[in-house]
């Protein structure tokens, strides 16, 4: 279908999306506010011309009709971090198109469990939760039992993995393969002829090891290598940078994984400070692919994750839990993709 745009000069109405759907304007009302006389065909066409033609609802009129003021409020501890924002921009694209509107809310890393129901606008509104850090876990558990709640977390340690909970109790979640990504990208290092692989953490909200960290380990022993202690991490360039740097002195060390792209980026610094080359005796693996990492030089090879998409997902189940006479149609993502470039290459000879 075509991209549409709004008559010039102002803002689409829901009798331009009307127009454009082939539709009636009621028809639109009953998409924006989940009814469910309405086919799947149909409203899939209307949700499609709301996103090309921008249309926002306007909440103040369907609050004088007497229509209901659907909002949600998303709680994270950081806008900043590019799987956070890509996943908050998946979370409220979605939210958006559905008729909902979005409130942000960005958590205190030490803020008491007792003040996060404060932070939703109206009591008992529905809440998603983008959980990968401390912070994040601690908000999704302390929320109230009357609260609407799904959440994006980091994939849990096997022996403790809630599926998608359909029984209306506990909050529903979403997550990304991070354990088989990093142990794809570990594998992939010791088939360059690497014969042991070091590891940057990020900070962890699985106590004790992240996803990230358990697949580097899963490779290197699966490899029969030795499984050096990972170097703890932050979230900053400048804590890969630290973290290495004594270890660069080292010319054994051939190969490092990387929690982050962030981190990598200070890894790459602190290589070039020791005087290392990148890929010739040093190669540096990230984990995001956020978008710099192709423009660095040399340009980083990394784990593509689809954080958009699983924003999407986590409304998708949100709204399913609001509407649950709709079926539960969780938009696809996609599976860690290890994306090849100049930061990495065979071992030094």
């Amino acid at each position: 279908m075509p991209a549409r745009d709004a008559p010039r000069g102002r803002s689409a109405s829901i009798w331009d999306v009307a127009r454009a759907a082939g539709v009636s304007q009621q028809t639109v009302s009953r998409v924006i506010n989940g009814k469910t006389r309405v086919s799947e065909e149909t409203r899939a066409r209307v949700q499609q011309v709301i996103a090309e033609l921008g249309y926002r609802p306007n909440r103040l009129a369907q609050a004088l009709a007497g229509g209901p003021v659907r909002s949600v409020t998303v709680l994270t501890s950081d806008t900043a971090l590019y799987g956070a924002a890509a996943t908050l921009r998946g979370m409220e694209e979605a939210a958006r198109t559905a008729g909902f509107s979005v409130g942000i809310s960005v958590l205190d890393r030490d803020s008491p469990q007792s003040d996060i129901a404060l932070r939703l606008s109206r009591p008992g509104e529905p809440v998603m939760v983008i959980a990968f850090d401390d912070a994040g876990r601690r908000a999704l558990h302390a929320l109230p039992p009357d609260v609407p709640v799904t959440a994006a977390v980091e994939r849990r340690a096997d022996d403790d993995i809630d599926d998608i909970d359909d029984s209306g109790g506990g909050p529903w979640q979403v997550w990304l393969d991070d354990r088989a990504a990093a142990a794809h990208a570990t594998r992939y290092l010791l088939g360059l002829g690497h014969r042991c692989v070091h590891y940057v953490a990020i900070p962890s909200s699985t106590s004790p090891l992240p996803q990230r960290t358990r697949g580097w380990q899963d490779a290197l022993r699966g490899a029969g290598r030795p499984l050096p202690e990972p170097l703890q991490g932050g979230w900053t360039p400048r804590s890969g940078f630290l973290a290495v740097r004594s270890l660069l002195t080292d010319r054994s060390v051939t190969a490092i994984l990387c929690g982050n792209d962030d981190l990598a980026l200070g890894v790459m610094r602190a290589a070039r400070e020791a005087g290392r080359d990148i890929p010739g005796d040093l190669s540096v693996v990230g984990f995001d692919d956020s978008p710099p990492s192709a423009y660095l030089n040399p340009s980083l090879t990394t784990v593509r994750l689809d954080f958009e998409a699983l924003g999407r997902a986590c409304f998708a189940l949100l709204h399913h839990r609001l509407a649950p006479r709709t079926a539960l149609a969780v938009p696809p993502w996609s599976e860690p993709e290890l994306i090849v470039r100049e930061s990495s290459g065979p071992a030094p000879a």
